[in-house]
């Protein structure tokens, strides 16, 4: 007749058995798995693993995923952040206020009544994504809607004609991904390159 296993016996052998799972699994997952999939998309997608940078003149410039501040009349300007002090990728996040709270009410009107100072010559109301944070903070985009609202702005700072500057728009809107996923919007570091480099051409 087997002996009946003693209770510390048993509390032994599964905290044994517990640690070993614990150490295989930190391995495993904790470490193996990371540095799998780090090489795997450093190898196959090289530019979004490192960061999606844009790099002008051998300098970074920007990222095509993260937003930053454009205050520069001459400029689209990006959607409000509350990611830190602003646009800060290491502190994504929004208001966090909900839709009756009287502190967002409050910032968004001044906020409504700061772009349409900025922007005189625009033309119906002001889309609500540039009064507006994005979740995270740090959105790289606006709403094709919100760029044709600054276009009589940064077209006067520029001495361009505001259709020259609609044509920009509409050369780098880009559509909702695989045609229903998000909605229509426009790169704003992208937007402001090609500002640039339309300033530049011959």
């Amino acid at each position: 007749m087997a002996s009946p296993v003693e209770p510390r016996d048993s509390s032994i052998r599964q905290l044994g058995t517990s640690v070993r799972y614990t150490i295989v699994t930190v391995l495993v997952f904790g470490i193996a798995y990371p540095v799998v999939m780090w090489l795997l998309s450093a190898a196959l997608f090289p530019v979004q693993a490192g960061g999606s940078l844009v790099v002008s003149g051998g300098t970074v410039v920007g990222s095509a995923i993260v937003g930053q501040a454009f205050a520069k009349p001459q400029y689209f300007h990006p959607r409000p952040s509350a990611a830190g002090k602003g646009y800060d990728p290491t502190q994504t996040g929004g208001t966090n206020l909900g839709p009756t709270s009287k502190k967002l009410i409050d910032a968004t009107k001044a906020t409504i009544a700061a772009v349409m100072k900025e922007n005189p010559d625009a033309d119906g109301p002001v889309p609500m994504d540039l009064v507006t944070s994005s979740a995270s903070g740090i959105d790289p985009d606006i709403s094709p809607e919100g760029a044709r609202y600054q276009a009589a702005r940064v077209a006067k700072a520029r001495g361009m004609s505001v259709s020259a500057v609609d044509a920009l728009i509409a050369a780098h809107e880009r559509g909702r991904d695989f045609g229903i996923l998000g909605e229509p919007r426009v790169n704003v570091l992208e937007l402001n390159r090609a500002l640039d480099a339309a300033a530049h051409a011959p």
